[in-house]
């Protein structure tokens, strides 16, 4: 199969608001207020976590009806710790990012033990958002400046 390739792109409305467009989508990121922002949105590392239920969610799903599990429903519940000196520029040897993430599937069904550990097993090595989170992914960045409004 070729692959597929998603994008997103957008700009800041503030220092710590960013509205993006997704496909026909906007999606607002912003810090709560305790962080500097506005709480118009969730904030980046609140989207990760969002954005790995959603992965999850749909590759349980995917998982299930392949291997036969009637999943009537999943309940996902997400949780992470990160240390924000780093982020604030404060000297500290803690990476920027999650040190940990806690993830608890709750399905409905009547599968076995044995079932949904072959499930759960099977959907975290195919889900994407997993594979991002779990391994060095490269990423590369490029500048291109444009010119600002002069203010005189």
């Amino acid at each position: 199969m070729p692959k597929v390739t998603f994008s997103l792109s957008g700009q800041n409305e503030s220092p710590t608001k960013f509205v993006a467009k997704a496909r026909n989508f906007e999606i607002v990121i912003d810090e709560p207020a305790n962080l500097g922002g506005t709480d118009h949105g969730p904030n980046p590392v609140e989207y990760i976590l969002a954005g790995y239920a959603g992965c999850l969610n749909v590759m349980g799903h995917l998982v299930a009806k392949e291997q036969g599990i009637e999943l009537q429903k999943l309940e996902i519940e997400l949780e992470g710790d990160l240390d924000p000196d780093k982020l604030f520029g404060k000297p500290t040897d803690q990476r920027a990012g999650y040190q940990e993430i806690r993830l608890k599937l709750k399905p409905q069904t009547t599968a076995t033990q044995e079932q949904l550990d072959k499930w759960v097993e099977e959907v975290e090595a195919r889900c994407p958002v997993n594979d991002n989170l779990a391994n060095i992914t490269p990423i590369k960045v490029a500048v291109e400046k444009t010119l600002g409004v002069s203010s005189n």
